[in-house]
């Protein structure tokens, strides 16, 4: 059996570290949300076919963030939901909140609108994507 030098096993050793790190980061995305991230749609397998959250769970002229699936659904006016992604257009932070008729970004601030998902305070300059939602009964799900 050969030898192999300890400056080898080290260097693998460090690798296989590195590796794991990076398949820890890897995925769906950061927040273990749907494949595809926020530019990605809903689909029809996985968790993605779970539904998003129930009618009573989104009040009118508000919403509610769900950064594990990497969306924030709102309801603008009563019986109509809007979903947009989680991730806010300036430094790709999750958004943190939906308050005063807008979804907040906890990182700088940036505020959209949530009837569209245009900016309503920067420092972001561009909307949140939207995402396709659909309601199935009671239950909000990705369309």
């Amino acid at each position: 059996m050969g030898t192999v030098a300890r400056r080898t096993v080290i260097a693998a050793g460090g690798a296989g570290v590195a590796a794991a790190a990076l398949t820890a980061c890897g995925g769906p995305d950061a927040e273990g949300g749907k494949a595809g991230g926020a530019e990605g749609g809903g689909g029809a397998g996985g968790a993605d076919a779970a539904p998003l959250a129930k009618v009573a769970d989104i009040p009118v002229g508000g919403g509610k963030v769900l950064a594990d699936r990497g969306v924030v659904i709102t309801q603008p006016k009563a019986g109509e939901f809007k979903a947009f992604s989680s991730k806010c257009t300036h430094a790709g932070c999750a958004v943190g909140e939906v308050r005063d008729g807008a979804i907040v970004c906890p990182c700088h601030q940036s505020r959209f609108d949530i009837s569209d998902g245009s900016v309503k305070g920067g420092p972001a300059t561009a909307p949140l994507p939207p995402e396709p939602i659909e309601l199935k009964g009671d239950e909000i799900g990705f369309g």
